[in-house]
């Protein structure tokens, strides 16, 4: 680990012991994250005793599945179910990638993140593969764009009658039920408006905490916290890239500077 690295999981372990603290969350989907960066995550989180989610690229992202084992995630989320189907072809493809000895030791979840999504859920929850679902996460973001909203409407009552519906309907199949998307201070009165019945955990972009004793009076300094966490997360995969691209740049300019018009002259390109 490097200094930043240690700093992170001084960070964290205040994080697990004081805001309760479950995990932490890359992404291959939006976030983009590579391999490189999520085994780097992967050794910080483990090191501050907390547990790593990723969210694939797809209902059926195989490639990221295996990697997904290789990292040693606790957790599995897909993205943009919108259907039975593509529940259908999640737990498949959950079933394939991982073996039975496997499965007990990673959950797996959906994102609801889209007005047809919400749609569909009650024929979702009408699958026998349903029973093989852990949890699902509301992605608010996505969600209140499916509905021509915007950002700033995440925490409108609109997006909370919703998610309550959604959330309820969940737990009929005992599903674990975790808000995501535009996290911050000014979520926590939505998120104890739904109460400690329906929300299991919620999520900034990076850190993912337990309810119900996350929503403590001191909540929002967690999620402060939380983002000063992925501040040294963006700073220490900066630098890293950075590093790497410095590499080759003393080579670089001293074969320019030696063979640049050799090179001209012997008929060959180089840009």
């Amino acid at each position: 680990m490097n200094s930043i690295e240690r700093k992170m999981v001084e960070v964290l372990t205040d994080l697990r012991e004081n805001h309760y603290v479950e995990g932490v969350k890359a992404e291959f989907e939006a976030e983009g994250t590579r391999m490189e960066e999520a085994l780097r995550l992967k050794e910080v989180v483990s090191a501050a005793g907390l547990g790593l989610t990723l969210k694939i690229g797809g209902c059926e992202a195989l490639r990221d599945m295996y990697e997904a084992r290789v990292i040693g995630v606790s957790r599995v989320v897909a993205p943009m179910i919108e259907s039975p189907h593509a529940l259908k072809k999640y737990i498949q493809a959950v079933k394939l990638a991982f073996p039975d000895d496997e499965l007990e030791d990673v959950s797996f979840c959906v994102n609801i993140e889209t007005i047809d999504g919400f749609k569909s859920f009650d024929r979702m929850l009408d699958l026998e593969e349903v029973s093989e679902l852990d949890g699902i996460v509301m992605g608010r973001v996505d969600f209140t764009g499916s509905l021509g909203l915007t950002r700033e409407d995440v925490n409108s009552p609109e997006v909370s009658d919703m998610t309550k519906e959604l959330f309820s309907k969940a737990k009929t199949k005992s599903l674990e039920c975790a808000i995501g998307g535009g996290v911050s201070a000014e979520t926590l009165p939505f998120l104890r408006m739904l109460g400690p019945e329906l929300v299991d955990r919620y999520e900034t972009r990076k850190v993912i905490f337990q309810c119900p004793e996350a929503l403590h009076d001191s909540a929002d300094n967690g999620i402060l916290k939380a983002v000063g966490f992925e501040l040294m997360w963006l700073k220490n995969k900066r630098d890293f890239y950075g590093s790497i691209a410095f590499e080759d740049k003393v080579r670089l300019e001293m074969l320019q500077s030696r063979y640049d018009k050799m090179i001209v002259k012997a008929g060959g390109v180089y840009e």
